[in-house]
């Protein structure tokens, strides 16, 4: 979890880090200078009389320590100094403590300027010295029984006490991680996202056919180039690729609408690369963009986007005229042509489905790039009339109950759902997994059975024994082929 709200951690110790260092820095600076003084007692002549008196100065170290910390005292000192600040002020700037077991007490005071914070200390001392000889004075004049020496004077502090940087900064860092921690654990119990397989395929109530890896290079190039591309995401559309391939081996889907609940789904990248994954097996792809909303197919391929789906639809334009090849070998391209005023209708015309038809003669495999199908829709109608459906949920932004709505509207006109694929799966991370299971007698495999229709049939473990089951396939066919050229006679 944390790793998945790492931005949220980060963020938040570094504010209160931020705001750590600002109050340090805002903060006046303050020096503190003390004194200590020492508390005595007439000697007895006796050993008792001794105990006595060292008992009797203990206990007025207590009481001088509140009078240190007085108003009376720190009036006495603003007047002797001529200091501009309030005796109630000067009063919070000084602190007195008694010693423990001791006949001594500390006495410190806080002031913006080191020299002024030395003669405070001194000064206060001095004054507290004459006042407790005044207090202590009997009234015919006899020597007092107890009286305060200053026992060590202040001197010009070198640094400041206050601000404490290294402190503040300390407590801003266990603060953030604090907040960050509670931050994260509530924006993950608050989440309702698509973030792991079961869900998803609770959701959409169709197995997981794909997991895409998150590839920042697919933002500026959406097209891989798999001849000569072992990626990750490359290895992640070939499984994907043999996936599609054991869906259905009597009757194999051949025209796949690619779609998704909301935009920015990575629809269009994956209808793409499943398309180049198709064409890599020596397969004849046709991809056609089936959104006359937002159409990307012709920007992400360097197309001419003008004449295409929507022109033949029309009749202003021959089919043969309309496809486009591509740079990439067995990959031909419908775009979607001029945006017309009313896609809806175009796309459910029985004209629409008589292009599909033909284009399914021509060509093994028909990808269809379509709308989202919460925003309009045009993908339904489209996906009604095809072999099957691939929808799309982005990890970690796809919400539950817009891809259960979304799945809804497919079931509401009868489209064929071939299973769900992830799209920008982080590659780090507990929130990332990998196809991984085993062939007989483990428990993944268990697992994987008792799932039952919901789940898809195995992925090929790597993306090598998936590109050995394609070379195997066709080396099969090419002998088929030798021997029967034997026995043909000539």
């Amino acid at each position: 979890m944390l790793r998945t709200r790492w931005i949220t951690l980060s963020v938040t110790v570094a504010v209160c880090v931020l705001g750590a260092v600002l109050i340090s820095l805002l903060t006046t600076p303050l020096y503190q200078a003390s004194t200590r003084l020492f508390v005595s007692t007439t000697a007895g002549s006796t050993l008792a009389e001794t105990y006595q008196g060292n008992r009797f100065s203990q206990e007025r170290v207590v009481s001088y320590a509140e009078l240190l910390k007085g108003e009376t005292l720190a009036q006495r000192t603003v007047d002797k100094l001529g200091l501009d600040i309030s005796a109630a002020n000067l009063r919070d700037h000084v602190d007195a403590e008694a010693i423990l077991d001791t006949v001594l007490i500390k006495v410190e005071v806080l002031d913006p300027s080191p020299v002024r914070a030395r003669d405070i200390a001194n000064t206060l001392s001095d004054e507290f010295v004459a006042m407790v000889r005044e207090l202590e004075t009997p009234e015919d004049g006899s020597r007092p029984d107890s009286r305060v020496v200053v026992e060590q004077r202040a001197t010009i502090p070198n640094s400041p006490v206050v601000p404490k940087t290294a402190r503040n900064i300390a407590v801003g860092l266990l603060l953030g991680l604090a907040l960050g921690i509670a931050l994260a654990v509530i924006r993950d119990l608050l989440d309702n996202t698509v973030k792991d397989r079961e869900n998803l395929e609770e959701i959409t109530g169709s197995g997981v056919v794909g997991s895409i890896p998150l590839d920042k290079e697919r933002r500026r190039q959406a097209a891989i180039g798999f001849e000569a591309d072992n990626s990750a995401i490359a290895e992640a559309f070939r499984k994907l690729r043999t996936n599609l391939q054991f869906l259905a081996v009597d009757n194999p889907p051949r025209v796949i609408v690619v779609t998704s609940s909301m935009p920015s789904e990575g629809k269009s990248t994956t209808a793409i690369n499943l398309a180049l994954a198709l064409a890599e097996a020596e397969r004849s792809v046709v991809l056609v963009d089936g959104d006359m909303r937002r159409p990307m197919l012709a920007k992400y391929l360097d197309l001419v986007g003008t004449v295409g789906f929507s022109t033949v639809l029309s009749g202003a334009a021959s089919l043969s005229d309309a496809l486009q090849k591509t740079r990439f070998p067995g990959l031909t391209v419908l775009t979607s042509g001029a945006i017309p005023p009313n896609p809806s209708e175009l796309l459910g015309s029985q004209s629409a489905r008589k292009l599909l038809n033909e284009l399914r003669t021509e060509f093994d495999y028909v990808i269809v790039d379509s709308t989202p199908l919460l925003a309009v829709t045009d993908a339904a109608i489209l996906a009604a009339g095809a072999d099957g459906v691939l929808i799309m949920a982005r990890h970690g932004q796809t919400r539950r109950e817009l891809l259960s709505h979304a799945v809804e509207s497919l079931r509401s006109v009868g489209a064929p759902l071939l299973g769900a694929v992830f799209t920008m799966v982080p590659m780090r991370g507990a929130s990332s997994y990998s196809y991984a299971y085993t062939y007989y007698g483990h428990e993944s495999s268990d697992k994987a059975g008792r799932k039952g229709a919901k789940s898809v049939l195995p992925a090929i473990e790597s993306s090598t024994q998936a590109v050995d089951l394609q070379r195997a396939s066709a080396d099969t066919v090419e002998s088929t082929r030798r021997r029967r050229r034997r026995h043909e006679p000539e």
